[in-house]
This record gives C-alpha cells, sequence and structure tokens, in this order.
C-alpha cells in the first residue's frame, strides 16, 4: 500500500477536526449544543481565540451555526473533503491569528523601512488609500478596498520587491472566507474609527521619514486589531 504524503496542519484545523469527529461519531447531533467556546479551549488545552477560528470555520463549511446570545449549535454531519484537507498550504487556509501574528512581525519592518525610501508619488498614492478608507466608513461601509490600498502602498514605498509580494500574500489570506466572516463577527463602524486613527499614526510617521515611529507606530495597529478580533461576539449578518 502506497504511503501518503503527510502535511503540517495547523492549529485551528486541528482543533476543528476534532469538533468534527466528536459530531460524526454522534458524540453531537444535528441540532444540539456544544460546549461553550471557554470550556472547549480548557478541554482542548488551547487558546480561546484558536478554539474561535476553528469554530468559525466550522460554520464556514455548514458543520456548525453560531447563534450569538444562544450558543453554537450542530448544523449538520458533512466531512471537509479530502481535497480541501491537502489544500492547506495557500494563504485562503491560513488562520486569521497566525496571519495577524506574522503580519505585526513583518509589516512593522515594511513601515519603517518605507520611512526610509517612500518617494512623493509614494506618499501619494498611501495619503489617497486612508482617504478612501475614510469616506468609505463616511458612508457607513467597511472600508476594506481603502485598507488593503494603504498596506500595500506602504508595501511598494518600502523598496523591496519580495517583502511586497509577501504583503500581497498576507492580503490574498485577508479575504478568504474564514478571515471574512471574522470580519462581519468582529468588524463594525467603532473599531473601524479606532483603525483610522492608528493609520493616521503611521502616515504620520512615514511622512516624517521616521522609521523608528512608523515600526512602533504599525505595530501598535496590527495588535490593537488582533485585540479586536478577540473580542465578544457580536452577531453577523445572515448568510445564504
Amino acid at each position: 500500500m502506497p504511503l501518503i504524503q503527510v502535511a503540517p496542519q495547523r492549529l485551528y484545523r486541528q482543533i476543528a477536526e476534532q469538533v468534527q469527529g466528536l459530531v460524526t461519531s454522534g458524540e453531537f447531533a444535528v441540532g444540539s449544543r456544544l460546549p461553550a467556546e471557554r470550556d472547549l479551549a480548557t478541554q482542548l488545552g488551547v487558546s480561546r481565540p484558536s478554539v474561535r477560528e476553528a469554530l468559525i470555520a466550522l460554520e464556514v463549511e455548514g458543520v456548525i451555526e453560531v447563534r450569538t446570545g444562544s450558543g453554537i449549535y450542530v448544523k449538520s454531519v458533512r466531512k471537509r473533503s479530502a481535497q480541501a484537507t491537502r489544500g492547506n498550504n495557500t494563504p485562503a487556509e491560513w488562520g486569521p491569528l497566525e496571519v495577524m501574528c506574522a503580519r505585526e512581525l513583518v509589516e512593522s519592518e515594511v513601515a519603517a523601512l518605507a520611512a526610509e525610501h517612500a518617494s512623493k508619488s509614494d506618499l501619494k498614492l498611501i495619503q489617497k488609500a486612508l482617504q478612501q478608507m475614510k469616506k468609505q466608513a463616511g458612508r457607513g461601509e467597511i472600508p476594506r478596498q481603502g485598507d488593503e490600498a494603504f498596506h500595500m502602498g506602504i508595501a511598494q514605498a518600502c523598496g523591496n520587491s519580495v517583502l511586497l509580494d509577501t504583503v500581497a500574500r498576507y492580503w490574498q489570506a485577508r479575504t478568504s472566507p474564514l478571515f471574512e466572516r471574522l470580519g462581519d463577527y468582529f468588524e463594525f463602524p467603532a473599531s473601524w474609527e479606532l483603525a483610522i486613527k492608528e493609520h493616521q499614526q503611521v502616515l504620520d510617521a512615514i511622512e516624517a521619514q521616521d522609521p523608528a515611529a512608523a515600526r512602533r507606530a504599525m505595530q501598535k495597529h496590527l495588535r490593537r486589531a488582533l485585540q479586536r478580533y478577540s473580542a465578544s461576539w457580536r452577531r453577523a449578518p445572515a448568510r445564504p
């Protein structure tokens, strides 16, 4: 019998498959409520944000239903396809927590480089992106397009094509169904108002050609963004 190549699994995927196994085995029937996020984290010996990632992945896949204020319920016993399980090295499969941690490490240095190397045309693009964010937020929209343009503009200004490609990959992950659903729960007007102020601080430091300040401002922004994803659950819009 030929051996099958073993691929390392991300933590949220391991958690999701354990929960999926309990559903498939009949431990939790369709319509029953799963243990609370806090209890699952304790039983599995992992953080609550990691459990949250796994639960949202299972929700995206149609296995569970999150009812804010009520609990998490089994919706289906469907299994993830073998092909999907093998494809865990694409940005679409990257866990949001890992992406945010990587972004803090990499993009803080990208911002510092941008403060050293940004040209006038680079600055205009970054400024335009921030204005786009403000306009989108002012219309009550989620300013993700402006957000991406802002961060990609900084990556462009840093003068390193490898770092530019790296940041672009982060944004491929940012548009995955898992990340989008996470945003449905934890992104709202007040959080974006804070994020826009943090972006302004990054831009100010880059315009001042202050690499240390740009690094600190980007670290602060991405750390706070991660904290916002760890806030209390809120009601998400219905999905078809």
